[in-house]
């Protein structure tokens, strides 16, 4: 198991996934090409995040009424929801520990839906604070 680490977070990735990093964002895949997660970080200079701003914040950045439910991530906390959009699955979460929002998405295509959901759900349970982090 390998590990992704920026500087405000980290994920365990296994051998048959990729990592890559973008100008405002990191991509993880599979190695077979199924679908693409990205990672966006949103880092507040003073105060933190709570449930209520978490959830506002998905409801706004939406562009369509999506059902959101709470979730665990390793050690972020917040709201996913999915949906299909042009012939690809989508799959996004935003969660939060103290001063740190990630905006997270899993797309496919739609005909691929569900297959790689169990190991999505695997590697971003991994998802910790680093360490030089509060």
């Amino acid at each position: 198991m390998n590990v992704l680490e920026t500087e405000w977070w980290s994920m365990a990735i296994p051998p048959e996934w990729w990592a890559d990093s973008e100008e405002d964002s990191i991509l993880v895949g599979d190695r077979d090409d199924v679908g693409c997660i990205e990672i966006s970080t949103l880092h507040k200079e003073e105060g933190e995040f709570d449930a209520q701003t978490v959830l506002d914040i998905a409801q706004a950045e939406s562009e369509q009424p999506l059902e959101w439910k709470q979730v665990t991530l390793g050690e972020f906390a917040g709201v996913r929801s999915s949906y299909i959009e042009e012939d690809t699955a989508v799959r996004e979460w935003y969660v939060s520990n103290g001063a740190l929002l990630l905006f997270i998405t899993y797309s496919c295509d739609e005909d691929n839906q569900g297959m790689d959901d169990a190991a999505v759900d695997e590697l971003l349970d991994t998802l910790m604070l680093s360490g030089e982090n509060p």
